[in-house]
Protein backbone atom coordinates (compact mmCIF):
# COMPACT_ATOMS: atom_id res chain seq x y z
CA UNK A 1 0.00 0.00 0.00
CA UNK A 2 1.61 3.51 -1.31
CA UNK A 3 1.77 6.78 0.99
CA UNK A 4 -1.37 7.81 -0.56
CA UNK A 5 -3.28 4.64 -0.53
CA UNK A 6 -3.05 5.09 3.68
CA UNK A 7 -4.27 8.28 3.51
CA UNK A 8 -7.41 7.55 1.77
CA UNK A 9 -8.28 4.70 4.14
CA UNK A 10 -7.08 6.92 6.81
CA UNK A 11 -10.19 9.53 5.30
CA UNK A 12 -12.25 7.18 4.53
CA UNK A 13 -12.15 5.86 8.61
CA UNK A 14 -12.33 9.33 10.02
CA UNK A 15 -15.47 9.91 7.67
CA UNK A 16 -18.13 7.56 9.68
CA UNK A 17 -17.25 10.29 12.56
CA UNK A 18 -20.13 12.87 12.33
CA UNK A 19 -18.65 15.50 14.69
CA UNK A 20 -15.32 16.44 16.38
CA UNK A 21 -15.72 14.56 19.61
CA UNK A 22 -16.21 11.18 17.75
CA UNK A 23 -12.87 11.94 16.12
CA UNK A 24 -10.88 13.01 19.20
CA UNK A 25 -11.97 9.88 20.87
CA UNK A 26 -10.87 7.99 17.66
CA UNK A 27 -7.51 9.70 17.48
CA UNK A 28 -7.07 8.94 20.97
CA UNK A 29 -7.66 5.21 20.47
CA UNK A 30 -4.70 5.45 17.89
CA UNK A 31 -2.54 6.78 20.16
CA UNK A 32 -2.95 4.15 22.52
CA UNK A 33 -2.63 1.53 20.02
CA UNK A 34 0.46 3.13 19.27
CA UNK A 35 3.92 0.85 20.32
CA UNK A 36 5.62 1.93 23.33
CA UNK A 37 8.96 4.23 22.67
CA UNK A 38 12.14 3.04 24.34
CA UNK A 39 13.10 5.11 27.30
CA UNK A 40 16.52 5.34 25.53
CA UNK A 41 14.15 7.82 22.84
CA UNK A 42 12.60 9.54 25.17
CA UNK A 43 15.00 12.23 25.49
CA UNK A 44 15.67 15.63 24.94
CA UNK A 45 17.79 15.19 21.69
CA UNK A 46 14.19 13.28 20.06
CA UNK A 47 12.15 16.07 21.48
CA UNK A 48 10.05 17.77 18.54
CA UNK A 49 10.24 21.58 19.51
CA UNK A 50 7.10 23.46 18.35
CA UNK A 51 4.88 21.43 19.80
CA UNK A 52 2.65 22.57 23.57
CA UNK A 53 3.08 18.92 24.43
CA UNK A 54 6.33 16.70 24.54
CA UNK A 55 6.85 14.69 21.63
CA UNK A 56 9.74 12.34 21.16
CA UNK A 57 10.29 11.21 17.52
CA UNK A 58 12.64 8.69 16.45
CA UNK A 59 13.38 7.18 13.09
CA UNK A 60 15.93 4.43 11.59
CA UNK A 61 16.46 3.97 7.83
CA UNK A 62 15.81 0.47 7.31
CA UNK A 63 16.31 -1.01 3.70
CA UNK A 64 16.33 2.26 2.28
CA UNK A 65 12.85 3.08 4.23
CA UNK A 66 12.35 4.64 7.12
CA UNK A 67 10.38 3.35 10.63
CA UNK A 68 9.98 6.00 12.30
CA UNK A 69 9.10 5.44 16.20
CA UNK A 70 7.24 8.18 18.41
CA UNK A 71 4.77 8.84 21.82
CA UNK A 72 3.76 12.20 23.31
CA UNK A 73 2.62 12.52 26.91
CA UNK A 74 -0.65 14.16 25.46
CA UNK A 75 -3.15 11.80 24.43
CA UNK A 76 -4.92 13.57 21.53
CA UNK A 77 -1.03 14.60 20.24
CA UNK A 78 -0.56 11.16 20.79
CA UNK A 79 -3.02 9.76 18.23
CA UNK A 80 -1.97 12.84 15.54
CA UNK A 81 1.89 11.24 15.80
CA UNK A 82 0.24 7.81 15.33
CA UNK A 83 -1.14 9.03 12.57
CA UNK A 84 1.71 10.28 10.97
CA UNK A 85 3.93 7.27 11.83
CA UNK A 86 1.13 5.40 9.86
CA UNK A 87 1.38 7.22 6.73
CA UNK A 88 5.14 7.98 6.39
CA UNK A 89 6.50 4.65 8.60
CA UNK A 90 7.90 2.10 6.14
CA UNK A 91 8.56 4.37 3.16
CA UNK A 92 11.73 5.68 1.00
CA UNK A 93 13.00 9.33 1.96
CA UNK A 94 12.11 10.40 -1.88
CA UNK A 95 8.13 9.18 -1.12
CA UNK A 96 8.30 11.32 2.40
CA UNK A 97 9.43 14.35 0.57
CA UNK A 98 7.45 14.18 -2.80
CA UNK A 99 4.23 13.31 -1.79
CA UNK A 100 1.76 15.67 -0.24
CA UNK A 101 -0.25 15.32 3.48
CA UNK A 102 -3.33 15.87 1.85
CA UNK A 103 -5.39 13.38 4.81
CA UNK A 104 -4.65 16.17 7.89
CA UNK A 105 -6.85 18.36 5.33
CA UNK A 106 -9.47 16.12 4.37
CA UNK A 107 -10.27 14.77 7.61
CA UNK A 108 -10.35 18.30 9.10
CA UNK A 109 -7.68 18.09 12.10
CA UNK A 110 -5.49 21.46 11.10
CA UNK A 111 -9.14 23.31 11.01
CA UNK A 112 -10.00 21.71 13.92
CA UNK A 113 -6.54 22.11 16.80
CA UNK A 114 -5.98 25.13 18.66
CA UNK A 115 -3.22 27.40 16.85
CA UNK A 116 -0.97 25.77 19.57
CA UNK A 117 -1.31 21.89 18.43
CA UNK A 118 -1.90 23.28 15.11
CA UNK A 119 1.87 24.38 15.28
CA UNK A 120 2.66 21.24 16.47
CA UNK A 121 1.34 19.20 14.27
CA UNK A 122 3.30 21.37 11.58
CA UNK A 123 5.98 20.67 13.91
CA UNK A 124 5.67 16.72 13.62
CA UNK A 125 5.77 17.03 10.03
CA UNK A 126 8.60 19.05 9.70
CA UNK A 127 10.82 16.79 11.74
CA UNK A 128 10.07 13.59 9.78
CA UNK A 129 10.48 15.25 6.60
CA UNK A 130 14.16 16.83 7.35
CA UNK A 131 14.92 12.94 8.63
CA UNK A 132 14.06 12.23 5.50
CA UNK A 133 16.27 15.03 3.70
CA UNK A 134 18.84 13.76 6.22
CA UNK A 135 18.55 10.29 5.02
CA UNK A 136 18.13 10.63 1.36
CA UNK A 137 21.57 13.01 1.44
CA UNK A 138 23.08 10.25 3.05
CA UNK A 139 22.47 7.63 0.60
CA UNK A 140 23.49 10.23 -2.03
CA UNK A 141 26.27 10.52 -0.65
CA UNK A 142 27.23 7.26 -0.48
CA UNK A 143 26.09 6.74 -4.43
CA UNK A 144 28.76 9.68 -4.86
CA UNK A 145 31.26 7.91 -3.61
CA UNK A 146 31.25 5.04 -5.78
Amino acid sequence: MNLRDVQRDIVDEFSVFEDWLDKYNYLIELGNELPDLAPAYKTDEYLIRGCQSRVWLHAELKDGKIAFMADSDAVIVKGIVALLVRVMSGRTPDEILEDDLFFIDEIGLRQNLSPTRSNGLLAMVKKMRLYALAYQAKANDKTSKK
